[in-house]
């Protein structure tokens, strides 16, 4: 007599298949969401520095000024200074060069996660 033995499953060259192609897959996929990240981290960086040097000239021009003091939390993201009625928050870890924005100094941004500091003018266009 015949024994009935089920020969249902998959065999280890398959299972290895399977896992190489995964394995590649996820080899593509990774570098990509890794520059879309930094895409997106650098675009919130531009983003925020035309709010803040817009708002700088907003405040230059109605006070007939041409330097303006801020105060930035790098933990809270809150602009302090004569700058709040304008802007209240930017992004959270930025670090931002000098206290005083003026009507023609440029201004950098950087970010942990940035590979490189970003100079902006003073209207806020990355240089």
């Amino acid at each position: 007599m015949h024994k009935n033995t089920s020969k249902k499953g998959f065999t280890l060259v398959e299972i290895m298949i399977v896992v190489v192609i995964i394995g590649l897959l996820a080899a593509m996929a990774i570098p990509a969401f890794q520059k879309v990240r930094q895409d997106s981290r650098e675009s919130a960086v531009e983003n925020d520095a035309r709010q803040l040097a817009s708002a700088a000239q907003q405040y230059m021009l109605e006070n007939n000024v041409t330097t303006v003091t801020h105060s930035y939390n790098s933990t809270t993201g809150t602009v302090a200074s004569a700058l709040t009625p304008y802007i209240r928050r930017l992004g959270t870890g930025y670090t931002i060069t000098g206290t005083e924005l003026g009507i023609d100094s440029d201004f950098t941004i950087s970010h942990p996660q940035l590979t490189a500091a970003i100079v902006f003018t003073a209207e806020g266009q990355s240089k």
